[in-house]
């Protein structure tokens, strides 16, 4: 990616985090956030060489708050601060949480309030800039004091230290990987250690990441919705504007509404069900559609929200205040971006369960009004989408566990100076195995409603429904004899991931809400 985002004292938008997270795009440091960053280090080494104790410059750290550490240990200790803290375990997390996890800490040390050196956010950008991926592990965080032991696991790989992987995902030895790329491993002084690793940096970047990727499964819900209400016979009248908006006036269920209702839009099967008039009322997964999808939405909203208040941020502790006072503060606690990413579990959780609700009952010859059972080519012999359902159940059992907030959960830890912890990191990492369990549900919902539109040929679909089947149909076979399907679902999922799915329905439909 050629985009190059420059950092400043200002910070990022979530445009940015995502830009240099997924996609590699450059990041430069802004001329006048070094100038400001260098000013406030200057203030920083002059109370480092004073006679008065000022924590985290010239004490120790936590519990050990109170010993005042000499000029000739200080080195030593912030050296120390990161080896000890670099104490994760588990499997590694994902690339672009680390590299989420490291511009986002860099986004704080630019903004002149930690005392860092400008060498330090430099540094930093070498290593994003280089591909330099930091190995951080799933298990060493409690959301408190900042998500210290993936932040340490980062910045030991500054020191020269530690462990990561080049830019192909090859772990390499870290002073070669330094060396190829020209980065001198960084010497930390007074107040670097304790800025490098005190902040909510890694569960902020998953919650941005994961809510890019919920707003557009929001989306896709209301596109699967539409095509499962075509392979029901369902009705189009509770998704009239008229319903929404007037009567409950919930800005994201009108949204869903509005969205289900366009992409129905020209279906000859809706049209046949009017015609046929012989049903009032759908069953809730279809007609309560626009509440549930609508709760996600607003749910996502509020997240946004924190999110980019929290991106605004400038985190650590001390902090250096604009007069110049270094203090302590409890701005590193991960209790509103804990929440959040709770929250979204939750909403992830029910908008999965309410697909699976509709997939049951394209397959059940009882409810299904007129399709044979489980969409089976020929019942008794093949077993059609049956064993479908099975894995979309247990995708939603799954994420209903997920579900359980992480940030009711404390475990006081240093000596019970940090009596209460936000648990952020885990309430992070749950949400994105989550999101990566809905997205599958909504592509087994997406091959099972386009099988049963096909079945009520040759009543013709809408025609967002049409474009979508074209698109998925080039990855995955219409109905027939029982086949291999591990692969299907993967492709559909795929389709969805890719955005060619969305981006096909709203050729016909115009952009979704």
């Amino acid at each position: 990616m050629t985009t190059t985002i420059v950092l400043s004292t200002s910070g990022l938008t979530p445009a940015d985090v995502l830009a240099v997270a997924r996609h590699g795009a450059e990041l430069r440091l802004d001329p006048a956030a070094r100038e400001e960053i260098a000013r406030v280090r200057a203030h920083i080494d002059a109370l480092a060489g004073g006679t008065v104790p000022v924590y985290g410059v010239s004490t120790g750290f936590g519990a050990l708050a109170d010993t005042s550490i000499p000029p000739s240990m200080r080195h030593a200790l912030q050296r120390s601060l990161i080896r000890s803290h670099a104490a994760g375990t588990g499997p590694e997390v994902e690339t672009e949480v680390v590299r989420a996890l490291m511009l986002l800490r860099a986004k704080t040390l630019a903004s002149g309030r930690t005392g860092v050196r400008p060498l330090v956010v430099e540094t930093m950008i070498a290593l994003l800039n280089a591909g330099i991926t930091p190995i951080v592990h799933e298990y060493g965080s409690l959301g408190c004091s900042g998500d210290l032991a993936p932040l340490a696991h980062c910045a030991i790989v500054l020191m020269g230290e530690g462990r990561a992987r080049d830019r192909h995902g090859v772990e390499r030895p870290v002073p070669e990987l330094l060396a190829e790329a020209g980065i001198a491993p960084v010497l930390l002084e007074e107040k670097e250690g304790l800025a490098l690793i005190n902040g909510t940096d890694g569960m902020l970047g998953m919650l941005l990441m994961a809510l890019a990727d919920l707003e557009d499964l929001v989306r896709t819900a209301d596109l699967t919705t539409s095509l499962s209400v075509q392979g029901l016979r369902g009705r189009d009248t509770v998704f009239r504007p008229e319903l929404h908006a007037p009567l409950r006036p919930h800005p994201g269920q009108a949204a869903s509404a509005g969205n289900i209702l366009a992409l129905l839009e020209g279906s000859g099967i809706i049209a046949d069900v009017a015609a046929e008039g012989s049903r009032v009322q759908d069953a809730y997964s279809l007609r309560c559609a626009p509440q549930v999808a609508g709760g996600v939405r607003d749910t996502i909203a509020h997240a946004r929200t924190v999110a980019e208040r929290e991106l605004a941020s400038a985190i650590d502790n001390p902090v250096v205040l604009e007069d110049g006072t270094v203090t302590s503060n409890g701005n590193f606690h991960g209790a509103p971006v804990a929440y959040v990413l709770d929250f979204l579990a939750v909403v992830a959780a029910d908008l999965a369960s309410i697909a699976e609700r509709r997939t049951d009952r394209m397959l059940d010859k009882s409810r299904s009004h007129g399709l044979p059972p489980f969409l089976a080519d020929d019942p008794g012999v093949d077993s059609g989408f049956m064993i479908v359902q099975y894995t979309q159940a247990g995708l939603v059992s799954e994420m209903k566990r997920l579900a359980a907030p992480a940030s009711v959960d404390s475990i006081p830890s240093s000596a019970m100076q940090e009596d209460h912890v936000s648990m952020g990191w885990h309430a992070a990492r749950k949400l994105r195995t989550a999101v990566d369990c809905l997205r599958r549900v909504l592509a087994i919902e997406l091959i099972t409603a386009a099988r049963a539109i096909d079945l009520r040929a040759p009543l013709a679909p809408s025609p967002a429904a049409s474009a979508v089947l074209a698109v998925l149909r080039e990855r995955v076979e219409g109905p027939g004899p029982d086949r291999f399907l591990a692969p299907e679902i993967a492709a559909a999922e795929e389709l969805l991931k890719d955005g060619s799915i969305l981006a096909a329905a709203q050729e016909v439909s115009g952009r979704l809400a």
